[in-house]
């Protein structure tokens, strides 16, 4: 019975560690998919920054700073951010909604930089690049974390768990078989005594 029970828990073991093997595949392909999102967004994120910063510089250069602190001082532009879960092979993985209300430049023309008025509407561009970036980094770390956890349950089941039931299978069949060969060989030797017996 108990040769039985461990024979049935390694095929359910190897069935796991076969799933568990699939699972991990699927999720190494979707993370080599986010990480090649992440750095195009990166990049493209990291060009179009400079390129505001930038302008902001001359913009700042151009203009007296209370100009630019009257400029920016009452914005009219307004973000809400909504986050949603989305599961991915057992992996919550953030989705974030945004919903913008107003304009970014609130302020008079007269006495404010061409340069502010760019520096601004690219600031504005960006906004939603960044939100994107943060929510495929977080769902590259959650996976991330989630393969490690597979990869450790893997190991375990291939390097310990299955070896040693495999051994315990291999020991019990050997303890039954002398056992078995036992039984015979004292039967022949109870049927050579009656045997012999009767001759007598």
């Amino acid at each position: 019975m108990t040769l039985l029970y461990l024979k049935k828990r390694v095929k359910t073991a190897e069935r796991g560690h076969k799933l568990l093997k699939d699972k991990q595949d699927g999720l190494m392909q979707k993370f080599m998919e986010i990480i090649r999102e992440v750095r195009e967004l990166r990049t493209d994120v990291e060009e179009k920054l400079a390129n505001a910063f930038e302008r902001q510089i001359y913009a700042s250069a151009m203009m007296l700073p209370e100009m630019t602190e009257s400029a920016l001082a009452f914005p009219a532009a307004k973000i809400t951010l909504k986050v949603k879960k989305e599961n991915v092979m057992s992996v919550r993985i953030p989705r974030f909604e945004m919903e913008k209300e107003g304009k970014v430049m609130n302020y008079g023309i007269t006495q404010t930089s061409g340069e502010l008025d760019i520096a601004l509407k690219t600031f504005d561009e960006i906004f939603p690049l960044l939100i994107r970036l943060a929510e495929v980094e977080k769902s590259a770390e959650a996976l991330a974390e989630e393969i490690e956890t597979t990869r450790r349950r893997v190991n375990a089941l291939e390097y310990k768990m299955i070896p040693d039931l495999t051994e315990t299978v291999k020991f019990i069949t050997m303890k039954l078989s002398e056992a078995e060969r036992g039984t015979i060989t004292t039967t022949m030797a109870v049927k050579a005594m009656i045997e012999a017996a009767e001759a007598a």
